[in-house]
């Protein structure tokens, strides 16, 4: 030992360290088999709306201050009861198999960030395992198998203390990307082993996180699992419940939330609203919560990015229930946008699986880092001192933006088509 900083003992080592998510998303394509980036990356059909939920940000402007700065700057805030840091949470998404830890170390790092984990009822690991590691959890379900299982699994997750519900209701099941789907086989089996060989031999790196656990990636949904059964069931025949299961009307939604309140009392959030008429039809459902959201771009192509829809929807229900979006955030500067036209929160999804599959729990919290210290600056150029100060006019918003879909006519003022 010199005493000297550890680049200086190797200036050519790379730090483990990252300074934005886009280098995050670098070092995960570097780092995973090709199947496992695709599946990440996903999007539908042509990916219009995977593209339009990143490039919708870059049309909003800022204008900063030259001076008047404040010296410290808030952005705590708290989401369906809860207190959170920074108004960024952990949006849900299954199989997090692209490192060993998968959701328990995204959990970790939520915890150790101060915000939310939303856990995937499709999840690789078991609620009871995620929120033994103290993060705050709202469990996610799908309307996915009869009503008894849905109160099953609703009851298990109260069980294992899960601080709220969160229901996605807004995947069509369309497929068939034109820049091809990855292979995902049902299971990890010898046979497969071998055949995918030759993809993920070119990554020892990766295999090697899973070698020194002794494990191999598991895809099958533990909290699918019926009561004594050990496992789960594969993501695919998962996903066949779901796809088989008739789709729920809006009595089903306030039947789902009524059966959370009635076992937990805990607040209910609907994900996946895109119209301002559902989203009325939401607050008249009871639900305490809504994501303004396209499932990521993974839903019908064409929907709006959901930032052009936060506002009409903030408008229209922003009085009656908690408004978050999700959906292409991709930097601090992003986050402070949403709020400004009427998040409450956002939820990060692709993002934070860049930072795991980077460098695991390190590389989550890295992620909640970065997007912490660009909300900070944004706060600091432009002369607040809150999050709670911002409002629309600190926005350089240009016209035609945003997407007032599903609002009565005479609410429209030219400006939301």
């Amino acid at each position: 030992m010199t005493g000297r900083p550890e680049w200086l003992e190797n200036p050519w080592k790379q730090n483990a360290w990252f300074e934005s998510v886009a280098v995050a998303q670098q070092r995960a394509r570097k780092r995973l088999p090709a199947p496992v980036y695709g599946a990440l990356l996903a999007g539908s059909e042509r990916g219009q709306t995977i593209d339009d939920n990143q490039g919708a940000f870059a049309e909003l402007g800022l204008s900063p201050h030259v001076a008047g700065h404040h010296a410290e700057r808030a952005m705590g805030r708290t989401l369906m009861g809860q207190d959170i840091s920074l108004p960024v949470v952990i949006s849900p998404t299954g199989v997090q198999a692209v490192h060993p830890d998968g959701e328990v170390a995204v959990a970790r790092a939520a915890a150790a960030r101060g915000t939310v984990m939303g856990l995937s009822n499709f999840a690789s690991k078991s609620v009871e395992d995620v929120t033994a590691t103290g993060a705050t959890t709202f469990f996610q379900m799908y309307w996915t198998g009869e009503r008894d299982v849905m109160l099953q699994r609703m009851q298990r997750a109260h069980d294992a203390g899960a601080l709220g519900l969160i229901a996605t209701l807004d995947w069509s099941f369309s497929m068939g990307r034109d820049w091809g789907s990855p292979e995902i086989p049902e299971k990890v089996d010898l046979k497969t082993m071998v055949r995918m060989a030759p993809k993920v031999a070119t990554k020892p790196r990766w295999l090697y996180q899973f070698g020194k656990t002794g494990q191999i990636p598991d895809l099958t949904a533990p909290n699918l699992a019926a009561p004594g059964e050990a496992k789960g069931p594969t993501f695919f025949a998962a996903y066949y419940e779901w796809m088989t299961t008739p789709p729920p009307s809006w009595d089903d939604v306030a039947w789902m939330r009524d059966q959370w309140h009635q076992i937990s009392g805990r607040p209910f959030m609907l994900k996946g609203v895109g119209r301002v008429d559902d989203a009325r039809r939401a607050v008249d459902a009871g639900v305490e919560a809504l994501s303004v959201s396209n499932h990521g771009g993974n839903n019908l192509d064409g929907t709006p990015a959901a930032i052009r829809l936060v506002k009409p929807i903030a408008d229209a229900v922003g009085g009656q229930v908690e408004v978050v979006m999700d959906g292409g955030i991709r930097r601090g500067s992003d986050v402070v946008k949403a709020v400004a036209l009427g998040a409450r929160a956002v939820m990060i999804g692709r993002a934070y699986l860049w930072g795991l599959a980077a460098n695991g729990q390190a590389g989550v919290e890295n992620v909640l880092d970065v997007l912490r210290s660009g909300i900070d600056s944004a706060l600091l150029g432009l002369g607040v001192s809150s999050i709670e100060e911002l409002t629309p006019e600190h926005l350089l918003v240009p016209e035609g933006f945003h997407r007032a879909i599903g609002a009565p006519t005479s609410a429209q003022d030219g400006v939301l088509r």
